[in-house]
């Protein structure tokens, strides 16, 4: 592929439109301030397979870019995190609507893949930190700090929990997919990767 960087660029700009388009076509009362893109993809949401394709494509993008790094690390916990991103579009939050039954399987599924993306997040984003130099050691820190921050922010301030989470969303693919760049010195050799 000439340009490595369209397919995360397509996805990350499909996630923008959807997360703050989505919601004037979502259930009553939808509020971007308040409820968070798993609700868009939640069960019994209206056009909910719309954010869960996202979520889906995010994660495919993320497994993309951390694999190209050809570094171990990124590579091994890059993984974990695009799968575990891909599976909260496949198990969906529970349904925000009392009209639609709860399926409390896919939803403690969704539950602890959604908690699984954020730590395996914080982990790539301080383990870049950790290996990198100069400016990508600083911008791994602060997003591994970033991360951690705004979690915590969602349960103390649940009124603007939707912002918060789409500010960590922009943040965090913005860092992974334009920003962060591998250092050489810890590359794997050539002949063991498979690109």
């Amino acid at each position: 592929m000439k340009n490595p960087k369209i397919i995360p660029l397509l996805i990350f700009i499909s996630f923008l439109i959807v997360s703050n388009g989505l919601p004037a076509f979502s259930f009553p009362g939808y509020s971007i301030l308040s409820n968070t893109t798993s609700h868009l993809g939640a069960q019994g949401s209206p056009y909910s397979w719309v954010m869960n394709i996202i979520f889906i494509g995010l994660g495919i993008a993320a497994i993309q870019v951390t694999y190209s790094t050809r570094i171990r690390y990124h590579q091994i916990v890059g993984a974990v995190f695009g799968l575990s991103l891909m599976s909260t579009g496949l198990f969906h939050h529970a349904p925000l609507l009392d009209s639609v039954p709860v399926n409390q399987l896919q939803d403690q599924v969704h539950s602890f893949f959604a908690s699984a993306t954020g730590f395996s997040f914080t982990l790539l984003a301080a383990g870049h930190g950790f290996i990198s130099t100069g400016p990508q050691k600083n911008a791994g820190i602060i997003m591994a700090f970033v991360a951690i921050i705004i979690s915590i922010a969602m349960v103390i301030f649940p009124a603007i929990m939707g912002l918060l989470q789409r500010v960590m969303f922009v943040s965090a693919f913005g860092w992974l997919f334009f920003y962060m760049e591998s250092p050489r010195n810890r590359q794997i050799n050539k002949k063991f990767n498979f690109d």
